[in-house]
């Protein structure tokens, strides 16, 4: 977590905060001080489902200066996690700032120093901060939810020419099913890691059937996979990577307010084609 404190530490003039789950004294004490010093600090907070676990930061923050709101009635829930520094960086995670789970938890953030990105993604924070609605603005590589995650990600499974390589929370979206099922007719190579959950049973025997290599991990052994991660046709020309807090359900795909990003460069895309490999490795393969 240094370097995501860091980058909370680091506002000059400004930091807009979207948190599902905010439930760590060191970032709630980061963002205090940063209103302290003089940085417009504002915060969105879940209320549908997590407003117990985030009303002492909500108190907290608001102690110390920073405008917090609770999340927009528009969204099922607020599940988005990320942040954007002065106007100009956005960090875009799966990670929740919620410390307990942080020593056992698969998750990852990009930070993301395009500023039509960080524009976007501030137009978007703004319209959430005070409920009102909004359109997707342009930034043709952010992913959101409820507007547009179910399209972006099955464009890129359709899009694999080679292998789709994915982690998930969740696995229930009967549309992200199916094409990882008609990507395997293709003769595509589909491997997937996940933390098990018998809800996801009957897409991993659908899979599984059809040739996917489904590798699973048991409670937080050797860890919990909570990152919402996608290669496709890692190690070739074209490769892409998705990372985001989208989970493959219909709720996160179609109801809630997610934010994901799309990667292109290939150093990026193969970090995070080495974070899926070495945890399908960790996994046990499921049978």
């Amino acid at each position: 977590m240094a370097p995501i404190y860091a980058l909370l530490r680091s506002p000059q003039r400004a930091l807009d905060l979207t948190m599902y789950e905010l439930a760590d004294p060191t970032a709630e004490s980061i963002i205090g001080s940063d209103a302290a010093r003089g940085v417009r600090v504002r915060v969105v907070l879940d209320s549908r489902l997590e407003r117990m676990r985030n009303a002492p930061a909500y108190e907290y923050l608001r102690s110390r200066g920073v405008a917090v709101s609770w999340s927009s009635s528009r969204y099922f829930v607020t599940h988005e996690k990320g942040f954007v520094i002065d106007g100009a960086t956005a960090v875009v995670m799966s990670l929740n700032l919620t410390s307990q789970y942080y020593a056992t938890s698969r998750d990852v953030a990009v930070v993301d120093s395009d500023r039509r990105d960080a524009a976007a993604i501030e137009a978007v924070f703004a319209a959430d901060f005070t409920g009102r609605p909004i359109g997707v603005p342009a930034a043709d590589d952010l992913v959101w939810s409820p507007e547009q995650s179910l399209a972006d990600l099955l464009a890129l499974i359709t899009s694999a020419r080679r292998s789709v390589e994915l982690e998930s929370e969740e696995l229930s979206s009967p549309e992200v099913i199916d094409a990882l099922l008609s990507a395997r007719r293709r003769g595509i190579a589909v491997s997937i890691a996940m933390t098990y959950d018998d809800s996801w049973r009957p897409a991993f025997a659908r899979l599984a059937a059809a040739g996917a290599r489904i590798s699973v991990m048991y409670g937080e052994r050797p860890l919990y996979i909570h990152a919402k991660l996608l290669v496709t046709d890692a190690g070739s020309i074209g490769a892409r990577a998705f990372v985001g807090s989208e989970n493959l359900s219909d709720a996160s795909l179609r109801r809630d307010r997610e934010l994901g990003i799309v990667l292109l460069a290939p150093r990026l895309v193969d970090e995070v084609d080495r974070v899926i490999s070495s945890d399908l490795t960790a996994a046990t393969s499921l049978r």
